[in-house]
């Protein structure tokens, strides 16, 4: 006798509404790595303050400061965290759009000015790329 299979789900949930290109990955993965900096910003900053002037000897007398700041950042490095990100990243997506559109305004703008300026609307001059005949 033959069974059918169960509904198999999906082994990777759907962590956002589309997806998303290796760069738009790469700036959600940005503001991960940075919001997991802000929440150990203490611990960072007292490893720098005891590794600052150091070359080889930081790996001995700043131990205690390196552990703290690992264990801190693995504690908030998280699945949850990145989603969080990733949400951020979809809530700003208009604001950058807005940028960007603003960024290219202005770059036809000075592209204008600078083809007025230097009379290049008017077409070719009258120098060695006119023909004789």
């Amino acid at each position: 006798m033959m069974t059918t299979p169960k509904s198999v789900s999906s082994p990777l949930p759907i962590r956002g509404p589309i997806p998303l290109s290796a760069a738009q990955e790469g700036q959600v993965k940005e503001l991960y790595y940075a919001r997991v900096r802000r929440k150990c910003a203490n611990e960072i900053r007292e490893f720098a303050a005891c590794a600052m002037n150091r070359t080889f000897s930081a790996t001995w007398v700043c131990r205690q400061q390196r552990l703290a700041m690992n264990s801190c950042m693995i504690a908030h490095a998280s699945q949850k965290e990145e989603d969080a990100a990733r949400e951020e990243w979809f809530a700003t997506m208009d604001q950058r759009r807005k940028a960007r559109e603003e960024k290219e305004k202005k770059k036809a703008e000075q592209e204008k000015f600078y083809r007025e300026w230097w009379d290049l609307d008017k077409g070719p001059s009258r120098g060695a790329d006119t023909k004789r005949e």
